[in-house]
């Protein structure tokens, strides 16, 4: 029985035909053969997004991810070092004004207008006399006492010893520090009297005066054990670190009771007395 056209075309192709619409005949074109289908390799999965995750492993997942979110406990963290800060003394006191600079600059102003008023240079001729009397000698004790003065020393103080100092330093400790950060006169160096004592000038055992040490700033710090400590740094160009430690016991019962005296040796000239309050927070 002859095909009709549409079913050679069908064949020819390759494919399924039909006859009398009873027998099924299929037809493989002769360069074809089936080739199974390769399955795509795909990275295997603990959970697949197409099973459920199983109820007993939810809170062991939860779990790692609080655990994985947890910082390193080596990392330190910004509290830690907060107490180390140092702190900027902006505490305003006539201690820390110069007397001297104020005296002359307050002379030399009255002397300047007196005289410009005097010859009608300025407005005010009738009140030149009282500036001229009193110009002259605010001028003369303002240069004295700028000659006379001694400038204060830097302070370095760290917060934390900051909140100690009212608590556990001693008040000899307290007083040190304040006359050290203020102007003098009239003395040659600060802890003048002090110092005098614990190095004995001129005496046998002694040191010469001119190989006095020269305190040239204080430190307030914290030991290790958390005690108040005031750091005297003094520079020697003649003396050594012996000559501090033969009169360590004399700084301790000077600057005493209630502290212990520990030296120690600093950059080039640069000498360390530490003043260690024996009381505790």
């Amino acid at each position: 029985m002859p095909m009709p056209m549409r079913a050679l075309s069908t064949a020819a192709a390759g494919g399924t035909i039909l006859c009398n619409h009873r027998h099924l005949l299929s037809l493989q074109h002769p360069h074809q053969s089936p080739l199974p289908r390769p399955h795509a390799r795909s990275r295997p999965s603990i959970f697949p997004s197409q099973h459920p995750l199983p109820r007993s492993l939810k809170p062991l997942l939860l779990l790692t991810r609080a655990a994985d979110s947890t910082p390193p406990p080596s990392a330190a963290s910004p509290s830690s070092l907060s107490d180390k800060t140092i702190v900027v003394d902006e505490e305003f006191s006539l201690a820390k004004v110069s007397f001297g600079v104020i005296g002359l600059g307050l002379g030399i102003t009255l002397l300047s207008y007196g005289f410009g008023a005097y010859f009608n240079v300025l407005p005010g001729s009738e009140w030149s006399a009282i500036m001229l009397t009193y110009g002259f000698p605010l001028a003369i004790i303002g240069m004295a006492l700028k000659y006379a003065e001694l400038k204060p020393v830097s302070c370095l103080t760290y917060s934390d010893a900051q909140k100690l100092r009212e608590t556990c330093a001693t008040p000899i400790l307290k007083q040190v520090r304040n006359d050290v950060i203020r102007y003098r006169y009239g003395d040659e160096q600060h802890l003048e009297e002090a110092l005098k004592r614990i190095f004995q000038y001129g005496l046998g055992g002694g040191i010469p005066r001119r190989s006095a040490p020269t305190l040239q700033m204080i430190r307030e710090e914290v030991t290790e054990d958390g005690k108040y400590c005031l750091v005297l740094v003094f520079e020697a160009k003649a003396l050594q670190l012996s000559d501090f430690e033969r009169r360590q016991a004399k700084f301790a019962s000077f600057f005493g009771p209630g502290i212990t005296a520990e030296v120690a040796k600093g950059e080039n000239d640069l000498y360390e007395v530490r003043l260690i309050s024996n009381s505790t927070p």
